[in-house]
């Protein structure tokens, strides 16, 4: 064709034809006309010449006086910082060299720049390694119970077969987390890997004294020392180290993004449903590598008969203000315990609190709002009774918010103080709350305030008091008779 070039493509496919066609034939079916045909058959026994170049260089001037000393002055200087330093030395310049010059640089790196990093594949052994980090799972867009749920991840994973395990963690990094999520996968998988990797546990250190860091770095051996496994961490700041986990945490991130797409929603209704969720997710991808999982356990190590204690343990003195402060979050308990100083277990979801060598209540675990705000875990009916002898308070209580159990208690008040005076609003709130306590019936009473409140009225508590009260005295009573020693011998048929 006149005016365009032949391509090489089109010399073979022209050369291929001439076998076996005319060259009339095998130039229409290469595209070029028959005089080149002919040309090409007559040049056929030399090899085609290279494409030289048909326009000036743009860097001729600039290559080899000023690109080059750059490159080997600085030999980690991104092509976009040559770019705008000559752009900055020549005002003539054009701005289109830009490719151009990152083409050119990455040529000649390749020729004469520094050795690169090698990453060494490494082949894992059935029972070696086990591998657990944390991840961030707060831009799934996760609700429970109507609220963004700010969470991590564990993940724990076998390299050879790929065994995974997840445990929704609500705070930090810490070891209780790490601790509860390592012995979990362990006891779902019914064996412990001879190894244990982690990524130096940095986020469990950051912020703490060498003391405190060593201690941490101590009650890990010991918790790997339980189950027969050796620890191992990588290098800092060297993610791809632990390679075997750090890729499966986007894969699995994207199979539960795809499962809550599948589901239609991402509101769940408890904290269990949501955990019930991941876990069928999880066992989903387990289940497609079932047959290299159960080889691996045969691999494994056997587990200890107990757990090995995955909790802190401390101890803390309840104020007047009917609660303690533990790790800046502050908790109520009954105020019979003002006073008294108690044992706690801190897990990463809850506390045990022991009065003496008796286990006397468990509490949600809390964490502090930021650095410089606490966080608050109330439970009203710890208070309710001194509040109703002081309802004012209610008005600014530290903790005023975290005090109502659920919206409907919360939007009353505030509109009782929009519609009347302070004290009125907190005699109501606080006389709905004492209901809600002493009938045992929160979520009841709660609808029907809604309802109110739809309404555009305030709820009246003497009506609700006699409607609540009323069906709780008409709950029937149930007598149960001890039963005599010796109708066990009658129902044996005698029997001694």
């Amino acid at each position: 064709m006149p005016g365009r070039h032949i391509t090489d493509c089109q010399r073979r496919l022209f050369l291929s034809e001439r076998r076996r066609s005319t060259t009339e034939l095998a130039a229409a079916r290469a595209g070029i006309s028959r005089a080149s045909g002919y040309r090409i058959r007559g040049e056929s026994g030399a090899a085609p010449k290279p494409r030289g170049r048909r326009r000036p260089d743009p860097l001729a001037s600039v290559w080899e006086s000023e690109v080059v000393p750059l490159l080997t002055r600085c030999p980690g200087l991104r092509p976009v910082a040559v770019y705008r330093e000559l752009l900055r030395r020549h005002a003539g310049l054009s701005p289109g060299v830009r490719r151009t010059l990152e083409r050119r640089i990455r040529a000649w790196r390749a020729e004469h720049g520094p050795e690169r990093e090698v990453m060494f594949r490494q082949r894992p052994e059935a029972g070696q390694m086990g591998l657990s980090d944390f991840v961030d799972m707060k831009d799934l867009g996760v609700r429970v119970a109507g609220e963004a749920l700010d969470h991590r991840l564990f993940h724990f994973r076998l390299a050879w077969s790929g065994f995974e395990h997840g445990r929704v963690v609500l705070g930090g990094e810490s070891f209780t987390a790490l601790s509860e999520g390592l012995q979990d996968a362990l006891r779902r998988l019914g064996g412990a890997p001879r190894e244990s990797r982690t990524d130096s546990l940095s986020a469990a250190f950051r912020n703490l004294s060498k003391a405190d860091a060593e201690d941490l770095t101590a009650r890990y051996r010991e918790l790997c020392g339980h189950y027969g496994m050796t620890p191992t961490r990588n290098n800092r700041g060297l993610a791809h180290e632990n390679g075997a986990i750090e890729g499966p945490h986007g894969h699995l991130k994207r199979e539960i993004a795809d499962a809550l797409a599948l589901r239609g929603s991402k509101d769940f209704e408890d904290l269990n449903a949501y955990r019930e969720f991941l876990s069928a997710v999880i066992e989903g991808a387990n289940a497609r590598r079932a047959v290299r999982i159960e080889a691996e356990r045969r691999a494994l190590k056997p587990l200890p008969p107990r757990r090995a204690p995955d909790y802190e343990e401390t101890s803390v003195r309840v104020t007047s203000s009917g609660g303690f402060v533990l790790k800046r979050v502050f908790y109520t308990v009954p105020s019979r315990l003002i006073g008294h100083r108690l044992g706690v277990r801190v897990f990463d979801d809850r506390l045990e609190v022991f009065l003496g060598e008796r286990h006397h209540l468990t509490l949600p675990r809390g964490h502090r709002r930021s650095a410089s705000r606490r966080g608050q875990v109330v439970n009203y009916r710890h208070v309710i009774h001194s509040l109703k002898k002081k309802p004012m308070a209610l008005l600014r209580l530290v903790y005023r918010d975290e005090l109502f159990p659920r919206e409907a208690y919360r939007r009353c008040f505030e509109q009782a103080l929009e519609a009347t005076d302070p004290r009125a609003a907190c005699r109501l709130a606080v006389r709905l709350l004492a209901l809600a306590h002493e009938a045992g019936c929160e979520a009841e009473l709660a609808a029907a305030i809604t309802r109110s409140l739809n309404a555009g009225q305030l709820p009246d508590p003497k009506a609700l008091e006699a409607r609540f009260t009323r069906q709780q005295q008409a709950r029937p009573a149930v007598a149960i008779r001890a039963a005599r020693l010796n109708q066990y011998n009658e129902l044996s048929g005698g029997l001694a």
